[in-house]
């Protein structure tokens, strides 16, 4: 037998043994063996060499139900450590298969393995897992596919095919030396080459012609399109032609059905949406096209794809329908969208809105400045600067021992491992149009921490500090509920009585808009060590992050469970 196949049995059956002796699920459990390993793809006239999953881009997929546990072991035999982190599940109780590196644990070393526990609660819908190390997740990331709970269905009639579309980003360069690079200068970090739709650029690009991706539909029938951003640094705007979509779903839980001629997604954001081919049978141009009101750096490119009605007709060549969609800064038709998202919220499917809260953060978040020290090598802003990001004017600085492992060993106490994040701003001024205020940030390794049960609101204010624009801000071990947004400074007299208490959006990533606000609501009921951070890479690695920890209850059951027996070591 080969010794890498007795390897994979081995482990394989060692997962078994857990899933039956640990899992408290009553859910079914599913085993997946991954290898995460260098493998050259040819796009853009170029061959690369890309960090995947079992050699393939986008990765593998998750299927499983509502309710089920998932045991996924990843074997690194890459050259460099790896984080898993699995976008939008709650993972009750168990931060330590969560994923971030440094956060809820260290990377996985060249050579080794980690088994994650995988526990599916209320998620429902599509959710997605990348890395969560550097930047590997540009290529290391793929679809979970939550179906409902056996002997439940879906809350619309059941599509006659189920798709996923996974867009995401692709560099010529290796997209290590791409960070490597920007950290080592303190500028900005270049643009990706060329969008994706399910791993092909499409035939607006070099030697992109023939590999375009196609989705094969038939005159009649209703397609569920499971849409996964898995772009770095740039929110998207979606459009077929001819065809409206009825969006059902974001971020693994039902929508209000509604109507659109366009997506608008955030990196981060996932949407379940259906499309009925009732146009005339030919083909019919899906284009991916940027969101960015700002004038930071941007890949400015368009990828497109082909919807393909099955039958005898005439080829189109020349005279492809290509949709209109919404231009590069139309931050109206973005937010306009954002407004419509409305929880499904029926018997099936209830929502628990909180009303009264216990706990109030007023975040500020900016581009910012940071100083660097007399002959410092990674200054190149200016001469004397660095690019920085921050929350409450602190830029986040990553512990090098996993903050997790950090407050379990020391009993669940935070003294000498952390400082407090302040709930406002440490100066108020007027966020949105100051002229005068400084660019430049603090540093440090500042957390939120709640007491379970907690209730809380978050209020993300976007400045105009530095380079304004969106942020796509997700949170770890929750979903929230996004009760309203706009344009400027928050008021606090009149901006809560035009909060949605009724039937807001449940999600885990949120697109605050350019010089606005957006207001979030959840209770802490998940102990743990979780990871709040905007979800554009390099917004991420200048800082825009914090850490919520939500202590322990009173019981076992309202209590972070004990690490599994192996962790990946620090050292």
């Amino acid at each position: 037998m080969n010794p890498k196949m007795g390897l994979i049995i081995g482990v394989l059956g060692l997962i078994f043994l857990a899933a039956l002796l640990f899992s408290g699920a009553e859910g079914a459990t599913h085993n997946y063996y991954w290898v995460v390993e260098e493998t050259n793809f040819t796009k853009l006239c170029t061959t690369s060499t890309i960090l995947t999953v079992n050699g393939s881009f986008p990765g593998p997929e998750i299927h499983a139900r509502k309710g089920d546990t998932i045991f996924v072991t990843v074997q690194n035999d890459g050259p460099y450590g790896i984080t898993i982190h699995w976008h939008g599940v709650r993972m009750p109780r168990n931060p330590w298969s969560d994923g971030p590196e440094y956060i809820t644990q260290c990377p996985i070393k060249s050579g080794r393995n980690f088994t994650q526990e995988i526990n599916l609660s209320t998620e429902e819908g599509t959710l997605w897992w990348h890395a969560h190390s550097d930047w590997s997740r540009a290529t290391v990331h793929g679809a979970i596919k939550v179906f409902p709970a056996n002997g439940t269905s879906y809350p619309y009639d059941e599509p006659d095919e189920d798709h996923t579309i996974i867009l995401s980003s692709w560099y010529k360069s290796n997209v290590m030396d791409v960070l490597k690079e920007a950290l080592s200068t303190g500028r900005d970090t270049n643009a990706s080459d060329a969008y994706t739709i399910n791993g092909e650029p499409g035939d607006l690009y070099d030697c992109s012609n023939e590999t375009m991706y196609s989705l094969s539909v038939e005159a009649g029938k209703t397609y569920l399109l499971r849409i996964v951003n898995c772009i770095l640094n740039e929110e998207m705007f979606l459009v077929i032609a001819n065809h409206n979509m009825t969006v059902v779903g974001s971020d693994g839980a039902y929508l209000k059905p509604f109507s659109t001629d366009f997506l608008f997604i955030a990196p981060g954001q996932t949407m379940d949406v259906l499309l009925t081919a009732n146009q005339k049978a030919s083909y019919y141009y899906m284009v991916l096209s940027p969101f960015l009101d700002t004038d930071s750096s941007y890949d400015n490119t368009t990828s497109r794809a082909l919807i393909k009605y099955r039958g005898n007709y005439t080829t189109p060549t020349n005279q492809v329908s290509t949709p209109v969609f919404p231009n590069i800064s139309d931050s109206k038709s973005a937010q306009d969208f954002v407004v419509r998202l409305r929880s499904l919220g029926d018997a099936h499917h209830p929502i628990n809105v909180p009303q009264n809260v216990t706990n109030k953060y007023f975040i500020t978040v900016a581009v910012n400045l940071l100083a660097c020290a007399p002959n410092a090598t990674n200054c190149t802003v200016n001469g004397t600067n660095k690019l920085a990001a921050s929350l409450n004017n602190n830029s986040f600085v990553t512990p090098s021992t996993a903050l997790l492992q950090q407050y379990y060993e020391n009993n669940f106490k935070l003294n000498g491992i952390v400082d407090k994040l302040p709930n406002k701003p440490p100066t108020r001024f007027n966020y949105t149009t100051a002229l005068n205020m400084s660019v430049y940030t603090s540093q440090g390794t500042r957390v939120i921490t709640l007491d379970y049960g907690d209730t809380v609101e978050i209020v993300f204010q976007g400045t105009n500090i530095g380079a304004t624009q969106n942020h796509p801000m997700h949170l770890h071990g929750y979903s929230f509920y996004l009760l309203g947004m706009g344009p400027g400074d928050f008021d606090c007299g009149t901006d809560p009585r035009r909060f949605n208490l009724v039937d807001p959006p449940e999600v885990n990533t949120i697109a605050v808009p350019r010089k606005g606000w957006a207001a979030i609501r959840f209770i802490a009921d998940n102990p743990g060590v979780w990871f709040m951070h905007c979800h554009f890479e390099r917004h991420t690695i200048w800082g825009m992050s914090t850490v919520i920890i939500v202590k322990n209850g009173d019981t076992n059951e309202t209590s972070i469970l004990p690490p599994p027996s192996y962790m990946p070591p620090c050292s």
